[in-house]
């Protein structure tokens, strides 16, 4: 607790106890207040948009394909109010209030169940965005992801119910009667229905947050769908059900239901969620609003720049927690980026960086400890609250303790910062940026920043300019002694030559230079070149060996037998971007025993030669 929230020295000991624990248990795991500061089951307009903002956090940072997933289940899940408004319809002869009372059965089963559904996300995310804690190409992929998601599983619902056999004769009829009178209606009709029922639904949203239990959830859900139907309003994923139930029943043209029907619909619901309601809401709250929803508060924000066009210019996205000094002035510094998991087991990492570091004359190593929330608010994880932030922060700098010693011994400059983000990988390129690393020296294998690493964003960051250079170090008991440099040529190559030149003067080690050739008649060859590399960049005392077999993984397995670290350079073939997305098949890293590390160099390819090679 904060001090104004300690009990006074005169009361008892077990009642300010209890208090603690109490109010422990009853915060949510998320940071966000699980009960109101005031009245204990009430939330004040701060309150709800801090519990808003943390759920926001996590769809906003969600992986491409959780999002369609939940997006598609919650698209199918439309077709069963579809699918009831349907049938109680041909049941009740069109009442419009008996026909109506099951139609908001799709509705609860999506947000009971957590589910994405695009008119809901008028709300949380846009919250972050107004906030400038998420971009405006982060929202539009968000939006974007849902919403394909969303029609995707209506489609396979619509297709269901045309060609499945689901429908008796009445019941279709009364089907295409129900879609008819919706296509039927003027565009402009459309439009302003349309935005009530957008108010509506983020409305809901807003006072979902608001509740404290799933039956005030339940009812409110119920009420405020009900008044949907019961109203003539429109909402887009009901409506673009129905319109391709049309269409499959060879009723509608699809272009015309999608210009004139789903279009104007799909306007109005998200002006009316965002103008309407979150608008509103956000202004009603007060400036304090943020203060225990992110480190900081408010003050850690995207600049305007970053805001609108995202990672074009800097960041898409602020971490729940970064420590680290914004925008250091550049200098003729030498700055090692180190972004770890875990302080405890990553010392040889961070000894790594500090001998690369320490041949310059003037250097600083950086380390990032990044500590991943969990992705989902079911889980566990660092929340955002004032005491839990404090926590992290203070634990992390224990944490790190033993790194400043570690690099002070290096005699080169040293810097810890810690972010807590529901992202990992994707920070590491936000901090190499906001930093102006020249180097970024991280682990792979089960370090969990790359086990954490979403598919979608790594390959997006990594086929665009690399901030930095490159080291990823497969640690097996990382020794230098002995050094193995495959090379062809290419930047990558002179990075790895970089590497091993600095590892052999500070740690004495044994460098041996391979380079791979087709067949016999190209040995020679291959030695020339091999001979005038190891000229060009100073290596010319390492011992040069020229394999003839052309099969070059097998070629490096044989002679890393020998050998304590294999250092290898992408050689112009998108080898770190291959690499994150899971799609590089290349065993050496699995096949040897020694240390494995992978450098990369920024450089002008592009995006097809950064995913596919140079042809």
């Amino acid at each position: 607790m904060s001090g104004s929230d300690r009990p006074d020295q005169g009361e008892s000991e077990g009642e300010g106890e209890g208090d603690t624990v109490r109010d422990a248990v009853e915060r949510s795991r998320s940071g966000a207040p699980a009960v109101g500061a005031v009245v204990r089951d009430r939330f004040s307009s701060d309150e709800v948009f801090q519990r808003i903002v943390a759920v926001a956090d996590e769809e906003i940072t969600s992986g491409s394909r959780e999002l369609f997933f939940s997006g598609l289940a919650a698209g199918f899940a439309i077709t069963i109010t579809f699918l009831l408004y349907a049938s109680l319809y041909a049941t009740t002869d069109g009442n419009a209030v008996l026909s109506s009372l099951l139609y908001p059965l799709g509705f609860i089963y999506i947000i009971i169940g957590g589910y994405q559904l695009y008119t809901e996300n008028t709300l949380p995310p846009v919250a972050l965005t107004i906030e400038r804690l998420a971009s405006v190409p982060a929202l539009l992929r968000h939006w974007t992801i849902v919403l394909t998601g969303n029609f995707t599983g209506g489609a396979i619902g619509a297709a269901v119910l045309a060609w499945g056999g689901v429908f008796d004769e009445p019941t279709s009829d009364a089907a295409i009667s129900i879609a008819t009178h919706g296509v039927e209606t003027s565009w402009w009709s459309l439009f302003s229905k349309a935005a009530f029922a957008g108010l509506i639904v983020a409305g809901v949203v807003w006072v979902v947050y608001a509740a404290r239990d799933t039956i005030s959830r339940l009812v409110v859900v119920y009420l405020a769908f009900l008044a949907i139907p019961l109203g003539n309003l429109f909402h887009v994923v009901v409506s673009f059900t129905e319109m391709l139930y049309l269409v499959f029943n060879g009723r509608l043209s699809i272009v015309v239901g999608t210009t004139e029907f789903i279009l104007p619909i799909l306007l109005g619901n998200t002006i009316g969620g965002i103008v309407l309601v979150t608008l509103v809401n956000y202004y009603q709250t007060s400036e304090h609003r943020l203060e225990s929803a992110r480190f900081e508060g408010a003050s850690r924000r995207l600049s305007v720049r970053e805001w609108l066009f995202g990672s074009l210019f800097g960041r898409s996205y602020v971490p729940l927690i970064d420590t680290a000094e914004t925008g250091p002035t550049p200098d003729d510094s030498y700055r090692v980026m180190v972004p770890i998991a875990n302080p405890r087991t990553e010392s040889r990492l961070v000894d790594l960086a500090c001998t690369l570091a320490s041949r310059h004359d003037s250097a600083v190593v950086h380390v990032v400890h990044i500590v991943q929330t969990p992705t989902r608010r079911a889980g566990s994880g660092p929340g955002s609250d004032l005491s839990q932030r404090n926590r992290i922060i203070d634990e992390s700098e224990d944490l790190l303790t033993d790194v400043r010693e570690t690099i002070d011994g290096y005699g080169v400059d040293c810097e810890t910062s810690t972010i807590v983000s529901h992202r990992s990988f994707e920070e590491i390129f936000d901090a190499a940026e906001r930093t102006h690393a020249d180097l970024v020296v991280m682990s792979w294998g089960e370090n969990q920043l790359w086990g954490a690493a979403r598919a979608e964003r790594p390959v997006d960051e990594l086929t665009s300019q690399l901030p930095c250079d490159f080291l990823i170090l497969e640690d097996r008991e990382l020794d230098t002694s002995r050094i193995l440099l495959p090379t062809a040529g290419g930047p990558d190559s002179d990075l790895s030559a970089e590497v091993s030149r600095t590892l052999q003067s500070t740690a004495g080690s044994e460098l041996s230079l391979l380079h791979i050739v087709d067949d016999p008649s190209r040995r020679e060859r291959g030695e020339q070149f091999l001979t005038e590399w190891a000229a060009d960049h100073d290596l010319e005392d390492a011992t040069i060996t020229v394999d003839d077999s052309g099969d070059v993984e097998r070629a490096i397995t044989r002679e890393a037998d020998d050998h304590t670290l294999v250092v290898i350079g992408a050689s112009e073939r998108g080898l770190l971007s291959r690499l994150v997305s899971g799609s590089l098949h290349f065993d050496i890293v699995n096949e040897v025993d020694c240390s494995v590390l992978l450098a990369e160099r920024p450089t002008e390819r592009t995006l097809f030669e950064r995913l596919f090679g140079r042809r």
